[in-house]
């Protein structure tokens, strides 16, 4: 063979198996990815949204509900009008004030430039409109212009338990997402699971109605059946704000809790808005007080303190206070009584009932920085309740060990600790239901298509022996029955209760004329029904808590006592 065959040989040879690698490499290695663009070329494919749960309150009615709605589209090819004309027409539909004029023209002018595109065939123009919309606009007949069905979002009691409940927005790729409260935490079983829908496409891009089509169903979201009770809800709603008003406060928190269980029964913050319209609110007001904001409990505090000193049998009811008749020095501080009054023979039941802080002082110097501590751990102060709301949040304890001899008396009465609305009352809760600790739960059934699942409440380790929380119980009757918001009280109602006033720390210093005012308190005292947590917040008719906070505490169990038949001792 010469040696120009076997180069014409050779290149051939070459040639071939460059030619069989190439083939390999198309239709082996890339043939998933020529087989999708080849796909693209006459299919399109949409994401289906999948129905969105509904969350309901403990009997059964809307507090949150997904809702038939529609997107309007135009098929401009199809348009038999002008832009400007149909945009004259379906402007008024758009907005949500018809008679504004520079609303109007500005949607207006926003619809006439979509509609005068000329790259594309199908332009949305608006998102979610209510049936009555889609009807009133199809009595125009309108050529070119249709709808495609969507679900919308509503909250029929408007801003009611709107710091509970969250709302749903847009997320970066326009999806809807839950935000805050339930529909944030809630959000992956609310949402679902979205379907897929494939349709074969002409070469202009426009779907063929009659052309293969292949659809994953959407996997409808769970609905939340909660603990809510919607008159407890109400009530909330209405007495906080008229509260706020006649105390002049800043802003204002309501829990009402079931002690046995955890279950949250109401709650309330203010201010508040519309979640429907959580466009219009700035993010401060989405903010909800009751597990996301921080404040020093003042007075308060000290059925906590002094549980545990009774608890770890360092005081007795009748334990008398060697240090009460005076202001006590502690280290370059003084520690005097709110009223500047001292009582030199007070027992630790008179030190509770005067809301002494010489007192609680001595209270916490005979149990001790590190077993306060400790009791303080066990109750859940410093740690998150694991509450199922968006937003909860927990100033830290300061370390074990690190306390000294101020850090121990100011603790004792409620200044330099700080705690959350819904860490609060989760901490008295165990004083209430006999020693133990209860998780705060909203949500009591997960509703799904033919079946349910129960959230089982989490009570935990008991803290407090049963007697221990007995007496202290009792402790607290006396405090609320003779204490310093005794002229509030209900007569015959036997109620356990404690106020707590706190100045507001600010750089570095307590404000002398701002303070935060509480009351907490449960009823029965025997057998509590429910436990109820009230705070305001900068009240400007009087900075205590027996002025403010106490009598709006009363003025809301007036509502309460006979809804769950309470009634008074004989």
């Amino acid at each position: 063979m010469s040696i120009r065959l076997k180069f014409v040989f050779l290149f051939l040879l070459i040639a071939f198996l460059a030619l069989t690698v190439k083939l390999f490499f198309w239709q082996v290695i890339k043939s998933k990815d020529l087989a999708s663009e080849a796909r693209s070329q006459y299919q399109s494919g949409e994401l289906l949204s999948a129905p969105r749960g509904n969350i309901l309150a403990k009997d059964g009615t809307w507090l949150a509900a997904r809702v038939e709605a529609w997107r309007v589209y135009a098929e401009l090819p199809n348009l038999s009008e002008s832009p400007k004309k149909i945009a004259e027409e379906l402007a008024p539909f758009f907005v949500e004030e018809a008679d504004d004029t520079t609303l109007l023209l500005s949607e207006i002018d926003r619809l006439t430039e979509i509609l005068s595109k000329k790259e594309v065939v199908w332009v949305p123009l608006k998102q979610k409109v209510s049936p009555n919309i889609k009807k009133n606009i199809e009595a125009l007949e309108l050529k070119g212009i249709g709808f495609e069905r969507q679900e919308d979002r509503i909250y029929p009691e408007a801003s009611t338990a709107a710091h509970l409940l969250g709302f749903v927005g847009k997320n970066k790729e326009g999806a809807d997402v839950g935000y805050f409260g339930l529909e944030g935490y809630y959000n992956p079983s609310l949402s679902g699971k979205p379907g897929f829908q494939a349709l074969e496409i002409d070469a202009r891009g426009v779907p063929i109605l009659i052309g293969n089509s292949s659809e994953i169903t959407a996997i409808g979201g769970v609905d939340l059946l909660t603990h809510i009770d919607r008159t407890v809800q109400h009530s909330l709603e209405k007495r906080l704000q008229e509260g706020i008003e006649k105390y002049g406060a800043v802003g204002g928190t309501v829990i009402v809790m079931n002690p046995a269980n955890g279950a949250i029964l109401g709650m309330s913050s203010f201010p508040s808005y519309d979640p429907k319209t959580y466009g219009k609110f700035g993010n401060e007001f989405f903010r909800n007080s009751a597990v996301s904001d921080t404040f020093e409990p003042g007075s308060v505090f000290k059925v906590l303190v002094l549980a545990s000193a009774l608890d770890a049998d360092v005081v007795r009811s009748d334990t008398k206070c060697d240090i009460c008749g005076g202001p006590l020095a502690v280290d370059k501080y003084l520690i005097e009584t709110w009223n500047k009054e001292y009582h030199p023979d007070s027992t630790v039941l008179d030190v509770i009932v005067n809301s002494d802080n010489v007192g609680m002082a001595f209270v916490g110097q005979k149990l001790g920085a590190d077993k306060l501590y400790d009791y303080l751990d066990k109750f859940g102060i410093g740690k998150l309740t694991g509450i199922d709301l968006q937003g909860e949040a927990s100033p830290g304890l300061r370390e074990r060990g690190s306390w000294n001899i101020v850090d121990l008396s100011t603790a004792s009465f409620g200044q330099g600790v700080a705690v959350t609305p819904i860490q609060m009352i989760k901490a008295v809760a165990a004083i209430a239901n006999g020693g133990r600790v209860v998780k705060p739960q909203v949500v009591d059934k997960l509703l799904g298509e033919g079946w349910e699942e129960d959230i089982k409440p989490e009570i935990g380790e008991r803290i407090l022996a049963e007697g221990t929380a007995a007496e202290m119980t009792a402790m607290m009757v006396e405090a609320a029955k003779n204490g310093e918001a005794k002229w509030t009280a209900l007569r015959g109602f036997k109620v356990a209760g404690k106020t707590g006033t706190a100045q507001i720390p600010i750089a570095g210093h307590y404000d002398e004329e701002k303070t935060n005012a509480t009351f907490i308190g449960f009823a029965p005292a025997d057998k509590p029904k429910f436990i109820m947590l009230v705070t305001l917040r900068e009240p400007k008719s009087s900075p205590w808590a027996s002025e403010t906070a106490a009598p709006l505490w009363y003025s809301i169990v007036k509502d309460l006592f006979p809804y769950f038949s309470i009634q008074p001792e004989s």
